[in-house]
């Protein structure tokens, strides 16, 4: 069975998609400084999935364009948003498989980077993913509401199997 932690990044994911729904590529790259464009939230989501699931877990890099274009600490863009959506779904395609593996020892394991255990344990990394896609899905949120996009979603979604509380 998936760990339940992983259906909570699952649902994170859903609730970006359905906050973006309709988004067009224009409005998607514009950029209401100090806040990057949505398109660019997109693909910066996308890295650090790449990063944390594919390269530091596995060794991979589904997408090795992403570092430079939208990773931690780069200079901002404004990339396609169709760009950014292949890309996001091409990691979260790679990661899934992945992600569907892990146990609570895994979990409680760290990755190595340069033949050292980076500081935060592999649960934690995936909290931080979650907590990650809830920041900028409530930013992209925002600046939709400032872009005067209507009919937006007004809370989180169906709290379908997915998302409910279970123990284990």
């Amino acid at each position: 069975m998936v760990h339940p932690l992983v259906d909570q990044l699952r649902f994170a994911r859903s609730e970006l998609v359905r906050a973006l729904e309709g988004m067009s590529d224009e409005d998607a790259r514009r950029r209401l400084t100090p806040m990057n464009s949505i398109s660019w939230m997109v693909g910066h989501l996308a890295w650090q999935e790449n990063r944390y699931w594919l390269q530091l877990a596995q060794g991979q890099d589904v997408a090795p364009h992403l570092n430079a274009l939208v990773g931690y600490g780069k200079p901002a863009t404004t990339p396609p948003l169709d760009e950014m959506w292949s890309a996001w779904q091409t990691v979260t395609g790679a990661a899934d498989v992945y992600l569907d593996t892990l146990t609570i020892d895994v979990l409680d394991s760290y990755y190595q980077w340069r033949g050292k255990d980076i500081s935060e344990s592999v649960g934690t990394l995936l909290q931080r993913v979650i907590y990650h896609y809830w920041y900028h899905t409530g930013e992209a949120m925002a600046i939709r509401q400032m872009l005067g996009h209507t009919n937006l979603p007004e809370f989180v979604g169906s709290f379908s199997e997915p998302a409910r509380y279970r123990p284990r």
